[in-house]
């Protein structure tokens, strides 16, 4: 076996695993061995790892997975092409040994793929070079977690963070368009909570004339329940989405009306790279958080990967396009030889399309949120 690109025998490609644009990797042959600290061309160190296990989800989102494009007719991806839990398991071992602390399950909805809680118990025996294990978390829109918590803290989760964009029932089921209640999500977190999966931690996407009148009632539910409430700006993630900069409500503004209310105090990120933004209430009632990819980018702290459930690499968010590490997992590769891939992939990294954005770069076909997980 030679290094580089393996030679492919002619085969027939399933039109799911063409939908995005990508490339194999170079494995450089002068590679070193793992460090335990890969930084890129802007001295932004590899941190964080967003794992996606499906591209499926039960929601439909407006922002995320529009029903006028994931209709009943979306072809999503076949399990075949889906990593298996060792193929994850293996990915995320190699990049705790270039540095990963926090690994992410994201999805679609990562609880819908079968058997997660196998995978969290095989992730929760990852280790970093200095012997700690790996922080491990979750996000989900919490359909299936009253159900689930027991087990997946059981199985080695230590956090959880739920996706819930309006306290309103009617904003909510507006929002989600699966007729999907307030009530039931709300379950899941106290379930959540009540298994020790702590923080809780609470995203709401903000969109302006749509359900930014959920800050303050969102602000006054989960005040003094010891969960964290962020808000996140309306972002132009994916092609699908409608995003347009009118819609988009700066944290700023978030802040400010909360602020008016509840007074507020700015407190210093948890480590550096944390994208959001943390503030206290000044009578103790806890914390909220903003991430504000838009109006106040965060690229240059940025220390996230992301791995797509059929095994594609992409160093940000608002990638063009992945870099085919299934190839190597399912190939006669070595891990040092997908290890020194990665490498030669964070260290080349330029990415900063928050700091760019433009009226050009919003013509650009990026990958869907639900294929790489937020």
């Amino acid at each position: 076996m030679r290094f580089g690109v393996p030679q492919m025998t002619e085969r027939i490609i399933p039109i799911a695993e063409a939908r995005y644009p990508t490339r194999p990797p170079v494995i450089p042959a002068d590679a070193a061995p793992a460090s335990g600290l890969l930084l890129d061309t802007r001295g932004r160190r590899l941190h964080d790892l967003r794992l996606s296990v499906t591209d499926r989800c039960n929601f439909r989102c407006t922002y995320c997975m529009p029903k006028s494009v994931f209709g009943t007719d979306y072809a999503f991806l076949p399990q075949t092409s889906l990593l298996s839990f060792e193929e994850l398991t293996r990915i995320a071992r190699i990049f705790v040994a270039h540095g990963v602390e926090k690994i992410r399950l994201t999805g679609g909805e990562p609880l819908l793929r079968r058997g997660i809680e196998t995978l969290i118990g095989m992730l929760a025996e990852l280790r970093t070079p200095q012997g700690v294990p790996v922080d491990l978390t979750l996000t989900t829109n919490a359909t299936l977690l009253a159900r689930k918590a027991k087990a997946l803290r059981k199985a080695g989760l230590h956090r959880i963070t739920v996706s819930l964009d309006a306290i309103d029932d009617a904003i909510f089921r507006q929002m989600n368009d699966v007729d999907f209640p307030v009530a039931d999500v709300l379950e899941g977190i106290d379930a959540a909570a009540a298994e020790g999966l702590l923080p809780v931690k609470v995203n709401m996407v903000v969109r302006r004339g749509v359900n930014d009148s959920q800050i303050l009632p969102m602000a006054k539910h989960f005040r003094g329940t010891g969960h964290i409430l962020r808000f996140i700006e309306f972002m132009d993630v994916g092609a699908s989405n409608g995003w347009k900069m009118d819609e988009v409500l700066p944290s700023g503004d978030v802040i400010q009306r909360i602020n008016a209310v509840f007074p507020l105090a700015p407190i210093d990120p948890n480590y550096g790279g944390e994208v959001a933004e943390r503030w206290r209430y000044q009578d103790g009632a806890g914390e909220v958080g903003v991430i504000s990819s838009v109006t106040r980018p965060f690229c240059a702290e940025c220390t996230r990967a992301r791995v797509s459930t059929e095994g594609r690499l992409y160093t940000c968010l608002f990638a063009t396009e992945g870099h085919d590490l299934r190839t190597l997992l399912r190939g006669n590769y070595s891990d040092d030889q997908i290890s020194a891939a990665i490498a030669n992939l964070w260290n080349q990294r330029s990415d900063r399309y928050s700091e760019i954005r433009s009226d050009a770069t919003a013509g650009l076909r990026r990958i869907e949120m639900s294929y790489i997980g937020g």
